[in-house]
């Protein structure tokens, strides 16, 4: 999946299927996305645009040979708070961790986007799928500042689609019914 025709095969995927994604992705956690919010409330430019863009929770670190060194996934649920009027801005895609609020679900439906899961812990790999990296906003905040990413063949689950599924909630619902 290349996320330059992410409208092309978005309702295509499925809660559960794995992808291999290439393109550019963002980074931004906590502290960018608060300086995103003040931007738009100050009506001011953003860093990247919004509309189409996928953004992976990440802090990379420093390069020591590659792109970036370990760039794994932060929980995505620190930011569940930006997500819904992100989606609704046109974001097309979330990347990170474990699940999430049901306004984000909420907001992944109405938005026709997607929430996809990197693989925990495994940053190291991560980082192989990253062939470029560049500082574009909020240098001060180091390894939480944003990144543009070109990313190639980065392996992801879809954990939410939308249709409206999610895997966290049918891992509960198939819990309850074995329990």
């Amino acid at each position: 999946c290349h996320t330059d025709n992410f409208k092309e095969w978005a309702h295509t995927l499925h809660a559960g299927e794995e992808i291999l994604l290439s393109g550019t992705v963002y980074t931004s956690r906590d502290a960018a996305h608060k300086r995103i919010f003040a931007a738009i409330a100050a009506g001011e430019p953003l860093p990247y645009p919004i509309e189409g863009a996928f953004i992976y929770y990440a802090g990379p670190t420093p390069a020591k040979g590659g792109a970036v060194g370990s760039c794994g996934p932060t929980t995505s649920s620190r930011m569940d708070v930006y997500a819904p009027k992100l989606y609704g801005m046109g974001l097309a895609a979330t990347i990170g961790k474990g699940g999430r609020s049901r306004e984000v679900y909420d907001a992944i439906v109405r938005n026709r986007g997607v929430y996809l899961c990197a693989i925990g812990g495994a940053g190291a790999l991560a980082a192989q799928c990253i062939t470029s990296c560049e500082v574009i906003a909020y240098e001060d905040l180091g390894c939480e500042s944003v990144k543009r990413l070109t990313v190639r063949g980065f392996p992801l689950i879809v954990a939410a689609d939308c249709a409206g599924q999610n895997l966290f909630d049918a891992g509960r619902a198939a819990y309850r019914k074995e329990a």
